[in-house]
This record gives structure tokens, sequence and C-alpha cells, in this order.
């Protein structure tokens, strides 16, 4: 039997990257992390601590003593959801509806950009990755934190195709006051953010595979996701 790997999933924004990775991690039997729900945590941290101003200002010195101080935050992902599926938690509380709104959506890639930051969730997610038998989603997981990653998975689609399944996710589960319009332009925002940030910005890493699922569904994916596990001899297929 093929030993475990990493399988990073990195991408732009509202690609589907969460449901392809569970997806894929549930094929494998792999544990799956929601690398970008980490910056949502912290993200909201900010906002509860008061640290979050007018705008997209943050106070970063106080955000670094919260994340760096004591007692130390815990960022957990547990199997609490539907037919198991990995949440959220922050300090012990469930925050999977708490980081998914509009407002974190807005703050988070500003959050995501601060070195300290990405160096606290990098080394969290090498620590929880060690073991391999994992599928990680994100921004720079193939590039920055697990660069030697055994598949590389790069994630896009058409803005506005993103916009409108970001739009229906958003009012399923019941945030009626969001428009279309507000969140084509808070992606198009994040995607300048995130790939023009100092600190690894998101970017192909030369040796990932380019999934285009513009016009793909789930179960489409899974099938091309099987044919390159079996092109590159991978995982048992």
């Amino acid at each position: 039997m093929t030993s475990p790997i990493i399988i990073a999933v990195d991408g732009y924004s509202s690609t589907g990257k969460s449901t392809f990775a569970k997806a894929i991690a549930s094929e494998l039997g792999y544990i799956y992390i929601d690398t970008g729900a980490m910056y949502r945590a912290v993200t909201l941290l900010a906002v509860r601590s008061s640290l979050a101003g007018a705008g997209q200002t943050i106070d970063f010195d106080g955000l670094r003593k919260i994340l760096y101080g004591k007692p130390a935050v815990e960022i957990s992902f547990r199997t609490s959801g539907p037919g198991s599926v990995s949440e959220t938690w922050l300090d012990g509380e469930n925050v999977e509806r708490s980081i998914r709104t509009l407002e974190i959506s807005r703050l988070v890639s500003y959050v995501a950009a601060e070195p300290f930051v990405r160096d606290y969730v990098d080394n969290r997610l090498r620590e929880i990755g060690a073991a391999k038998g994992v599928v990680m989603d994100g921004r720079d997981i193939g590039t920055a934190v697990f660069p030697d990653a055994e598949l590389k998975i790069f994630m896009t689609a058409r803005p506005e195709v993103r916009a409108r399944r970001r739009y229906e996710e958003m009012r399923s589960r019941g945030r009626e006051n969001v428009t279309y319009e507000d969140i084509l332009s808070n992606l198009s925002e994040r995607d300048y953010i995130d790939t023009h940030r100092a600190v690894a910005p998101l970017r192909r890493a030369d040796d990932a595979v380019l999934l285009d699922n513009s016009d793909m569904s789930v179960e489409d994916q899974i099938v091309w996701f099987r044919n390159i596990l079996k092109e590159r001899h991978l995982c048992g297929f």
C-alpha cells in the first residue's frame, strides 16, 4: 500500500477549494484541514477583541500580543458537523458560522497578509501535517507551507462563476442581506490583495496541477482527481 502523502490544494477564493478538498480527503480517508478557516478564526479573534476599526484597519500590535500571549489561543478542527464534517473551533467554541460572514470575508485578506499572522498559522499547519495523510487547502500551501507536498493542485474559475457560487452559499446559510454585486466586488479585492501581498503571495507552484472548475460539477472534479492519482501512481491508484 502506498504511504500517506500531503495533498496541497491552493487557488483563488470561492473556487470550491474546501468542497473539493473535503471530498478528496473522504475519498482517501485522509484528514481535511481548512487553512483558510484558520485565518478567518484569527480575523474573528481580532473583531471580537475590538482590534478591527473602521474600513480595513487592524490593530496588529494588539493582535500579535493575543496570538503569542498567555493563555495560548487555541484554533482547532473537530469532526462535529453533519456527517462528521470538520468544523472550526476557537478557544473551545464552534465558530464555523461566525467565520463565514461577509464582515470576516472583507477583513481576512488584510489579516492574512500580515507576516506574523502567516508565521503563526503556518507553524500550526506544519505541526498538524507532520504525520501526513492530510489534505490542506489555502493560498500558499504548496508554495510556502508544504513546498515538498507530493501532490499540489491549483484551482481557478471565472470570477462571475465564483461570485455566483459564493452568493448562493451565503443565501443558503440565511444571509439575506448580501448581494451578488457586493460579493463580486469583494472577490476582486481579495484576489488583488492575495496576489500582491509581500509575504507568500497567491501563485501557482511550478509543479502544481491546474484545475479550472468553472464548468465542472463536484463529481466531475472527483473523476479528474482520480485520473491524476492514476497518472502519478499515488495513494494506491
